[in-house]
């Protein structure tokens, strides 16, 4: 006697819909409805760990148990089964992934050589006609037919076909051959990494009007393109750099269609997991297919902020005459926050984009810039470039280039910084000198930040100009 797994009349739906496709002997099939639990956890580099809970009546012996409802990007040789219930009862003699799915090309492939019906209506009798056609080509998507001894395409008939071919599946199907010592109802836990979904941070900081502290919140940006829905999922993310083989799996594409914003405060609970940190929700989500969701990880107020001037010069200066050097340079803005319990943070933030705003003299806030940030341990700075000043100006000019000898060579420049400011400004003069080097003379003081890099504080009274002068001998 055959047994088929009825799960609410869904096997039943499912023949209707697909008609031709019949379930082997001792075959179990589930699908969503019988999902008990479910658990995501989410890693920043595009990857899933999905663990779903089903509870499943299996028969005693050997037998197939099709898996639907999973994501089309399921990562194969990671699948994993077993028995929360019973975990003696059950033992897996094979597993596959299937993901020739049911589309109308390769329903048409699938019957080249073979048979089909097409249907057209008389535009004189009103009434549909049916001839029979041999398919013998579907060379992109345009099908080639053998009726009654003529060639012909693009026939404008409807198709039918006699049945679904065996190796179509309508959705992707984990199917695992399966041993089980019980015919008890049993709880399943199906483990599987899933490319197509990752998160990010996403940071909001609004500066006060002297730019001197902020409001910073932390949104978690999850984006899904997995290929399947998570319901009521007990949601966690993991924070780090995890190493992962370049493999290749085929895989469905899809773009995201919608933005859902959740707004609740001290939701995750941050914790040190292996080399990396982990976030678990307190409560349980929907992250729906081809969604975006935002969910509020980080609210502080009264972040002390310092903002700088930095101008930055270039290696390929040192290495030449340049007589007609005389360049009109950017000075970029930057702003900088300390991760630290003094200063309302001091919790390891996940690496992800910054934007600021500003309120304007209409009290409306407005954007100045973003900028990625990368891990941030507790009691380190967040660094940001936010763009260029528009009112402060910098201009280089080499005034010396001189072979001492062989390999060695005296330089020196005049920088021309130009505040335009309503006040009084301190800019960053960032010189990176190649090779071996030494300053010689210089009309400020300078300070060494590494082997290769040396950089001045060069201050600025509004509505003024200031000359920053050194010469550098440096041997390469």
């Amino acid at each position: 006697m055959k047994r088929f797994f009825l799960l609410g009349g869904l096997l039943i739906t499912f023949f209707l819909w697909v008609p031709g496709l019949m379930l082997a002997a001792d075959t179990r099939l589930t699908d969503g409805k019988d999902q008990s639990a479910v658990e995501i956890t989410i890693y920043n580099s595009n990857i899933g760990l999905v663990k779903d809970h089903r509870k499943i009546s299996l028969g005693k012996g050997t037998q197939e148990l099709r898996f639907m409802d999973v994501a089309s990007q399921v990562i194969p040789s990671s699948v994993s089964i077993k028995s929360l219930s019973r975990p003696d009862s059950l033992s897996v003699l094979e597993q596959n992934y299937e993901y020739d799915l049911l589309n109308p090309g390769k329903l048409l492939d699938k019957y080249v050589g073979k048979e089909v019906k097409l249907v057209t209506k008389n535009l004189y009798t009103d009434k549909e006609e049916t001839v029979t056609a041999m398919v013998l080509s579907n060379d992109n998507g345009v099908p080639i037919y053998r009726i009654n001894n003529e060639i012909t395409f693009s026939h404008p008939g409807r198709i039918l076909f006699p049945g679904l071919p065996e190796n179509l599946i309508p959705k992707p199907t984990l199917v695992w051959l399966l041993n089980s010592t019980t015919d008890a109802t049993q709880d399943i836990e199906a483990l599987y990494l899933t490319n197509g979904i990752n998160w990010q941070a996403d940071y909001v900081l609004l500066l006060n009007a002297k730019e001197t502290m902020a409001g910073l919140s932390g949104w978690v940006t999850i984006d899904n393109k997995s290929g399947a829905a998570y319901r009521d999922a007990r949601l966690k993310l993991v924070a780090g750099d995890i190493h992962r083989v370049e493999e290749y799996y085929p895989a469905e594409r899809f773009r995201a269609t919608s933005l859902a914003v959740t707004t609740l405060q001290s939701q995750f609970k941050e914790d040190a997991f292996f080399e990396y940190h982990i976030y678990k929700l307190e409560r349980k989500a929907t992250i729906k297919e081809n969604q975006t969701k935002q969910i509020n990880f980080l609210e502080a107020e009264n972040v002390p902020v310092r903002k700088e001037f930095i101008y930055r010069g270039a290696q390929y200066y040192f290495q030449d005459r340049h007589e007609e050097l005389q360049s009109k340079d950017k000075v970029a803005v930057f702003i900088e926050i300390s991760n630290r319990k003094e200063d309302n943070l001091g919790t390891p933030l996940p690496k992800g984009t910054i934007r600021v705003y500003k309120l304007d003299s209409d009290g409306s806030s407005q954007f100045v810039g973003e900028d990625r940030v990368e891990h941030t341990r507790k009691d380190e700075k967040v660094r940001a470039r936010l763009g260029y000043a528009f009112d402060i100006g910098a201009t280089r000019k080499q005034t010396q280039w001189e072979k001492i000898s062989k390999d060695t060579y005296e330089v020196a420049f005049e920088i021309t910084l130009k505040n335009h400011k309503k006040e009084d400004i301190t800019v960053k003069v960032v010189e990176p000198l190649p090779g071996d080097w030494k300053v010689l003379e210089s009309s400020l003081p300078y300070k060494k930040e590494d082997a290769n890099t040396i950089f001045f504080d060069v201050p600025a009274k509004k509505d003024g100009e200031v000359k920053l002068s050194y010469r550098v001998r440096v041997r390469f």
